[in-house]
């Protein structure tokens, strides 16, 4: 099936993609509080909704993020970032859930702000900064984030200066039916 005759959701999906070069462009507000509500709309285990999500705009901190490691430079030139962040001590304490299972609620809020992110009209790339050493250290500072919260990852977001080719097809070297 062309993908011109996928339903917009589907589409969007599709489109995203990962941007790291942004036009020098605030995003209105309105829009920021629709991925924030997209964050928190985001399915977690036993519906505990463990996420806080840190809203960065200041031109100056987006620049001393991009600062600190060599992948994270796209930061000091977007408009935004949104951080996905979830207190583990309490999580694991409150909920007796120790396998890692806030990362995949996280994980989830952060893919939610990103589909939304395209569907109007923004672009961004994953940030990845749990279990990065140099960057959780670096950013978590930045951002004051208190102890025993881990800073999961932040959406670089904004309007892209630079477009790339929707995703299409499947990989059938990675295909697998009723086992591998």
């Amino acid at each position: 099936m062309s993908q011109e005759n996928y339903n917009e959701v589907v589409r969007t999906i599709l489109g995203r993609r990962s941007i790291r070069v942004f036009e020098n462009r605030k995003v209105e507000p309105e829009k920021v509080d629709v991925l924030l509500e997209c964050a928190f709309a985001a399915p977690s285990s036993k519906n505990v909704k463990p996420c806080h999500v840190i809203v960065i705009d200041d031109a100056s901190l987006l620049e001393k993020i991009g600062a600190v490691h060599a992948y994270t430079k796209m930061a000091g030139s977007a408009p935004l970032a949104i951080g996905v962040c979830v207190d583990v001590a309490k999580y694991e304490a409150e909920q007796k859930l120790t396998d890692g299972t806030w990362m995949e609620d996280s994980s989830c809020a952060m893919q939610n702000i990103l589909i939304a992110a395209r569907s109007l009209g923004l672009e961004g790339v994953w940030m990845q900064i749990v279990n990065r050493p140099d960057k959780e250290v670096g950013v978590s500072k930045l951002l004051n984030i208190p102890e025993g919260v881990k800073l999961f990852a932040l959406a670089i977001l904004g309007y892209g200066a630079e477009t790339k080719h929707p995703h299409s097809g499947v990989d059938s070297a990675r295909l697998h039916r009723n086992g591998w």
